[in-house]
This record gives C-alpha cells, structure tokens and sequence, in this order.
C-alpha cells in the first residue's frame, strides 16, 4: 500500500516522471541506484529475458506473476506490471489485477488487443471492440476497489495503429469514464496526434512511450512535458544495452580473449551492485559464538585481487607474438582455456602478490613444457 501511495503522489505531483523498463531483479535494483523513483516492468523485455522469446502472447499470467513478484521484492521502489491483455476476458482481467496487487505491483497497465497479442510498434495487431476494451478497464477498476487496494490503473489501447486515430481518442475517454488512473495510446506517429491526445481528459495523466526506432517519435522528456506527459517509459532501452554488451562480450571471448577490462564494472563494483556489502553489514547483526565466521565473510583473501588488471603475453618458440591480451586479475583462471600453461600455476598465490605490489611488475615468466611458448604474466 505504501508504494500505492508514493507512485500517487509522484503522479499528482508537478513535473514528468522518467520510468526506465526493467525485466528482472538486477535491473530494477540498477534503476533504483540510478535514482529513478519508481520503475515498469515490461512484457516485451520480460518475455525476451525470462523466456528468449518475441513480445507475441507467449509468456504466460503466471510466468508474468513470478518474474514481477521477483523484480518488486528486489527493490523498494514502486513498480508498474505490464498486464498485457489481461489474458482473456473481463473475468480474466479481474483475477489478473487481484495477482499483480499480491505480487507486490503499484500499477498495472491493460491493453485491448485481441489474442494472441503482439507488439504495440509490430505488425499484426488487433483490438477487441471498444465496449469489450470498456469492459476490461471497467473489470480492472472493480478488482481494484474489491481488494482493498489502490493500485493504479493504466489504460492502454493499439486501436490508433489497429483502426485509426479517432478510434484511440473514443477508447481513451470511455477508458476515463470508467475509472482508469493513467491513459495511454501506442504508436502514435507524430508530434501532433501526441499533443491531441493529451488534450482529451486534461486532468488524467498520460503516458508516452519512447521505444527506439518505433512509430513514435523519439522527444525529450522536458518535449513530453511542454506536450502534456506525466510520465515517460523507455521500453526496449536497458534491454538493448545489454543485448549489446553481451554480443561485444561474447566476441571478445570467442576470439580467444576477455571482455576489456573498462568495458565493465570491477568484481568489487559488482558484488555491491548486488548486495554483497549490503549483507555482510546486515550478517554481523546476527553473528554469535558459534558463527562469528559470517561476520568475517566480506573480508575474504581475494579482497582488492578483482580491480587489479593483468596483462598475458604468449609468444611462440619462433619468436612471434601469439596472444597479447589485459584482464581483470579475476579472471586469471578461466583464462587456462587458451593458456593451458597457466593451469598448473597457483593461481591465488599469484593474486595474493599482485594485490600487496605494486603495478608494472612482472610477476610470471617461463617456458610451457609442453609447448615451447613463453608465458609472461605482468601487473598493470
């Protein structure tokens, strides 16, 4: 109920809000660190992370249940749900809005499209009629006044791309009419059918959707703002970003090396983005006799070995230069896949040296029995 409340008063305060999409526990957290205020849990992103699959109707009200209920207990603050179309009909809708409020949601958004459902910014997309649309959003406020809760509804409808402009702007005051907290029309193409739109019901918030390279154009939140935005979701952006940084990844790895060690954060920078300082601190509360070993557990011996970088040299018998690569002291070990020299080395002795010296220090250099290369090892 508090974080009802606190995405009310964000909604009825002055100003935009920016509400990045999020798909799982990690990414809600980094939201959240970003200083964001609440966060939305998309299905096209949910669907792709949970189950590698297109935003078609795939995933399941389960499968949307548990994944949301993960990201809510990740963070503490509040989350809109993606319901999509509730998942069947009004009756549907209401057990739907019912589960979203018991996993923990603030808001749920609802759409009118037709199953199976599709993409808003895709092709093949369809619309129930607008008093099944009606009956949906009217089904959602009724699940929401019998719970108790004040979950905040917002009302979505495709029709503008599904059967035209003038259809949207029926569908969005109906919506209202019934109750809706929040209206919003997908794909809408221009500037001007968003400035018409948040003209109809001045007094209901709107939301936008910024999706790179969709029907919509792409404005700044301070454009939505002038226009008649509340807020403004971005739904494909951290889930491309991390598409991205994989694939780099991935091909750093497949030609034999690792990722740069700029291109992520340091295994301590990592571990505290998760929690792991967090539960240390919280473990000492709890700590007794017979387990004053947890206390102790942040301490451990490769503290400080993750922020340290390495740089592998490999050369050839003949004299040629066969690897030449830097990485994260960390990642020493996985490294013997293409150094198989490396194996025999004890790897945490090695660490233990690199993090008491300091940098620019040679640290292995020998021949490999078995291959006649010469393994050089240096601290950066």
């Amino acid at each position: 109920m508090a974080h009802v409340k606190a995405l009310r008063e964000m909604l009825a305060s002055p100003g935009i809000k920016q509400c990045p999409i999020c798909f799982d526990g990690l990414s809600a957290k980094l939201v959240q660190n970003s200083g964001f205020p609440f966060c939305f849990a998309g299905g096209f992103a949910m669907a792709a992370v949970r189950l590698g699959l297109p935003d078609t109707g795939l995933i399941s009200y389960g499968e949307m249940v548990d994944q949301g209920q993960l990201i809510t207990q990740a963070v503490s603050i509040p989350v809109i749900g993606d319901g999509d179309n509730g998942y069947g009909n009004a009756l549907n809708v209401k057990r739907t809005v019912k589960g979203y409020i018991k996993a923990g949601f603030a808001g749920i958004m609802l759409e009118d499209q037709v199953s199976p459902k599709a993409c808003g910014h895709t092709k093949g997309k369809g619309v129930v009629s607008r008093e099944d649309a009606v009956m949906r959003i009217k089904a959602a406020v009724d699940a929401k006044n019998e719970s108790g809760s004040d979950i905040v509804i917002v009302a979505r409808t495709d029709s503008r791309q599904a059967v035209s402009l003038e259809e949207a702007f029926i569908r969005t005051r109906a919506f209202a009419d019934v109750g809706a907290d929040v209206l919003f029309i997908d794909a809408l193409a221009s500037k001007e059918e968003m400035k018409a739109f948040c003209e109809i019901c001045p007094q209901i918030p709107k939301m936008a959707n910024m999706l790179e390279g969709g029907k919509t154009p792409i404005l700044n939140s301070q454009e939505l703002e002038d226009i008649g935005y509340k807020f403004v979701v971005y739904p494909i952006s951290l889930l491309g970003v991390s598409i991205q940084a994989m694939q780099d990844a991935l091909t750093a790895i497949k030609r034999g090396g690792v990722p740069p060690p700029e291109s992520m954060p340091s295994f301590e920078e990592i571990k505290d983005i998760v929690g792991f300082n967090a539960y240390y601190e919280e473990e000492k509360r709890y700590a007794t006799s017979t387990n004053q070993q947890l206390s102790e557990r942040g301490k451990d011996s490769f503290s400080g070995i993750w922020s340290q970088t390495l740089r592998i040299k490999l050369t050839g018998r003949d004299g040629f230069e066969k690897l030449d690569l830097k990485s994260p002291a960390g990642f020493l070990a996985r490294i013997t896949s293409i150094v198989p020299g490396l194996s025999s080395i004890n790897i945490k002795a090695l660490l233990d040296g690199a993090a008491e010296e300091g940098g620019g220090k040679l640290l292995l250099d020998f021949n490999d029995s078995a291959t006649g290369d010469r393994i050089q090892v240096f601290q950066e």
